[in-house]
């Protein structure tokens, strides 16, 4: 078995001897914290990765259901999971541009919610109260989700399970989907144990409205403030625990101090995945959202979510989007968006600022490069992802691309990856800029991906084709009803 930050206890003689000194000094020696608990025993059941599971959806009415899936209301409906079945879980469609995009195009695959108490108080499937599956809108190769997770964890930083799963609705195949954790209490208790903090998943209320508060940004001392923030917490928050977040972001906009308000070390580790993957459809993107916020004793986490238009591939809410990969693959890793976007993010702009905080994010560069990619681990992990569900997506009758498509993907996937660690090796080392002036001051530096095409990830084109797929498959489900 693979090793992880988390059981580490060497630390591996990457970085020159004051990085590491750096590391040592901030971390003791551990980048990652102590684990909260044994795993819970929906972790070795849905969560076992080795396997692509089975999850029958019985339901009554699957055409009303997908008619009226923008509405995310629930309804009721029994799941058989690896022949185990449950009866009255609540079942809705998620997601936000992805959901209403689906709609608009007139197709059924929608990403799904699973909520076993729902409808029974104290529901659960091994421990577990709710679960998503994930529908890989725009993403042909079915693993930008699960393999940004794999680097999550790989760094340490706590992350929702997930695993593949093949799903039937009454019986009639639908699709291979993605089971995700929902980062709610059953998660906390998990990576945080019993006595855990507060949860919330911040949200734009509108991308032309300031959401200073989904930026993190200090406005005052009012909770009626931060609207985007605490309206969307995952557990009712108590009057302490708004105080005490507003605080640590009062602390945040001063630059100073900020080991007494944030999670200096796991913040980082999750910075160095985040800017890796180049999710703009997050905290430091246009929208500045797809975050979890964890909040305890007055520490703020950062913690990982939805990477579908990760690598590369998002353009929504840009005015004018970049598509150029020798940009893209090459995109800095000192300031990973404009300026303007970046002075508005004090949770990264502030850490960047601070020397020591700054050493020790490229540290975190040179491990994750160095054991992940370098070594070969990061290909050996897709390419048995890639064989794992490769009879399952070529079976895939609502799948958003054909299967030629699909190994298309995977390999065009491998390949910016494996372009993006060389271009930041060079970025750490100094031979390519790391910031956007000076890489607009050198326009012909980078690596040459002149020959990567990001659109073989999934675009909009797909969506256009997969429209009669998915209608014969919605018909299949109605007529065995």
């Amino acid at each position: 078995m693979r090793k992880r930050w988390h059981n580490n206890k060497l630390f591996l003689c990457t970085a020159s001897l004051f990085i590491l000194l750096i590391v040592l000094l901030i971390s003791g020696g551990e980048p990652v914290p102590s684990e909260a608990g044994s795993p819970p025993a929906y972790a070795s059941k849905l969560f076992d990765d080795s396997q692509v599971h089975t999850i029958d959806i019985q339901i009554d009415d699957w055409g009303g259901f997908v008619r009226n899936a923008a509405k995310e209301e629930y309804v009721s409906c029994d799941v058989t999971i690896d022949g185990e079945t449950f009866r009255y879980v609540g079942l809705r469609a998620k997601g936000n541009n992805s959901l209403h995009l689906t709609e608009d195009y007139g197709l059924y695959r929608y990403s799904l919610k699973l909520e076993f108490d729902q409808y029974r108080d104290g529901g659960n499937y091994y421990g577990l109260d709710k679960f998503s599956l994930d529908a890989s809108f725009q993403d042909n190769s079915y693993l930008k989700t699960c393999m940004t997770y794999d680097m999550m964890e790989f760094m340490g930083v706590p992350t929702p399970l997930c695993s593949f799963v093949q799903v039937t609705v009454n019986g009639e195949d639908w699709g291979l989907f993605l089971a995700i954790e929902e980062p709610e209490e059953a998660f906390a208790r998990r990576n945080f144990g019993n006595d855990h903090g507060i949860l919330y998943k911040p949200d734009y209320r509108s991308l032309n409205d300031e959401n200073a508060d989904v930026a993190l940004k200090y406005i005052d001392d009012n909770p009626d403030s931060y609207p985007g923030i605490f309206d969307n917490a995952k557990f009712e928050p108590s009057g302490a625990d708004k105080e005490r977040l507003i605080e640590a972001l009062k602390t945040l906009s001063t630059g100073e101090n900020l080991e007494t308000a944030v999670n200096v070390d796991e913040v980082l580790r999750y910075f160095t995945v985040q800017v890796f993957v180049m999710n703009w459809d997050s905290y430091i993107g246009h929208t500045g959202h797809n975050y979890f916020l964890y909040e305890e004793d007055g520490f703020l986490s950062i913690l990982p979510w939805d990477y579908n238009l990760a690598f590369g591939t998002y353009a929504l809410g840009m005015t004018d989007p970049i598509r150029d990969p020798d940009i893209l693959i090459n995109y800095p890793i000192h300031t990973p968006a404009e300026g303007e976007i970046m002075l508005n993010r004090p949770l990264y702009h502030g850490l960047m600022q601070n020397d020591e905080y700054f050493a020790l994010y490229r540290a975190y560069f040179d491990r994750f490069l160095s054991e992940y990619f370098e070594s070969g681990l990061f290909e050996k992990t897709l390419q048995e992802k890639a064989a794992l569900i490769a009879p399952y997506v070529q079976k895939d009758p609502t799948a958003f691309c054909s299967y030629e498509d699909h190994l298309l993907a995977v390999d065009t996937l491998e390949q910016v990856c494996l372009l993006r660690a060389e271009s930041i090796r060079e970025q750490l080392e100094g031979t390519i800029p790391a910031t956007l002036r000076e890489q607009a001051e050198q326009p012909d530096a980078g690596v040459d991906a002149s020959a990567v095409c990001l659109e073989d990830l999934g675009d909009f084109d797909d969506l256009e084709n997969a429209k009669e797929k998915q209608a014969e498959a919605l018909e299949r489900v109605l007529l065995s009803q």
